[in-house]
């Protein structure tokens, strides 16, 4: 194949498509395993942001011993994890260093194969202007995902909640447009002529809900919620515990800051999520995608019964994880739904 630039466009949608779910993919896994570096609390491991020189982890013991010092003038050491030693040291350090690699790599997948697409003149008309902003958010997450944890670095002993909920949201935001362009593709791929679809108004809704229930799931998870209590339908012996509301604080402060609240509002905003989404499944599969709309409802009873049973298992590191990587399933099916009814309503209003 020839290195020299082409003279005129030789658009390749399916091609694009297929590395954009690639991609997709490799966020999900990043998703994924910063579930188990927020359950391991192993995210304050690496005190330091060496974007380029971090690849490499330590490569002997100097180098180990000298992470280690730096781990230890944490607040999260010296309040929670006293006395570790460096091989226990080495255990939660593996988590963080792997989700920072997966983040490096993903940056690399992306930015030169659409190098490449573009010296090439291989990408569609129009869609330079989504892609080039997608990787743009991927190296601000990086900088986001700093600020999470340089949130645990001063007085506190563990990252701000708000950060973590950001860093989470901004990387399914990531996620949801890499499949959401890629479906476009797709489309174009099937037919010259096809335009981007719309997000229709029942994708709107069901995604905003989706939304906030993952917001919600972010707060309990950084504000260790989750271990408030471990009993479902019920908190303890009551619906709602006596004293769980902070009266001293503002209302905004009890939603977004106190556990139990945050806890409380987690287990059935849950249900509104998922009615939502459900309704949006069942459009789905009147327009005829039955694929999809199984898919959802599926999802949505599983990943009901694994919230629940994270809270009954004490947040068991295997059951929690399989709770976050299911609402990213879930919101790839929402995804995948919305675009197929998009999709639909604009070839009749195009027709």
């Amino acid at each position: 194949m020839s290195l020299a630039r082409p003279a005129a466009s030789s658009p390749r949608p399916r091609a694009i498509a297929r590395w954009l779910l690639v991609v997709a993919l490799m966020v999900f896994m990043m998703v994924v395993v910063g579930g188990i570096t927020r359950l391991t609390e192993s995210g304050l491991s690496m005190t330091r942001w060496e974007p380029i020189a971090g690849t490499v982890p330590p490569l002997n013991e100097a180098q180990w011993q000298a992470e280690f010092d730096g781990y230890k003038a944490t607040p999260e050491y010296r309040k929670i994890n006293r006395g570790m030693s460096l091989g226990e040291f080495k255990g939660i350090f593996f988590w963080e260093y792997l989700h920072r690699l997966i983040g490096r790599t993903i940056g690399m997948v992306f930015a030169l194969p659409l190098l490449w697409f573009w010296w090439r003149r291989a990408i569609p008309a129009g869609y330079g202007r989504r892609l080039l902003p997608l990787l743009a958010l991927g190296g601000l997450q990086g900088a986001i995902g700093w600020w999470m944890v340089t949130s645990g670095l001063v007085d506190r002993p563990d990252v701000s909640h708000l950060r973590l909920a950001t860093h989470l949201m901004a990387a399914l935001f990531i996620y949801a447009g890499l499949i959401w362009t890629a479906l476009d593709l797709f489309a174009l791929a099937r037919d010259s002529t096809a335009r981007p679809a719309r997000l229709p108004g029942i994708g709107i809704l069901a995604l905003a809900l989706l939304a906030v229930q993952i917001m919600l799931g972010a707060f309990t998870a950084g504000l260790d919620a989750g271990y408030a209590y471990s009993s479902w339908p019920l908190m303890g012996d009551t619906l709602f515990p006596a004293g769980g509301w902070n009266a001293a604080a503002s209302a905004l402060a009890n939603l977004v800051s106190n556990p139990i609240v945050v806890q409380f509002v987690h287990r059935w905003f849950a249900w509104v999520a998922a009615a939502g989404v459900l309704l949006l499944a069942y459009r789905a599969r009147q327009a005829g995608a039955t694929g999809a709309a199984h898919a959802i409802s599926t999802a949505v009873a599983l990943q009901i019964a694994l919230g629940i049973a994270t809270l009954l298992s004490g947040v068991a590191i295997p059951i929690a994880v399989a709770h976050q990587a299911t609402a990213a399933l879930l919101l790839a099916g929402v995804i995948a739904a919305s675009h197929r009814l998009g999709h639909m309503a604009k070839s009749v209003a195009v027709s």
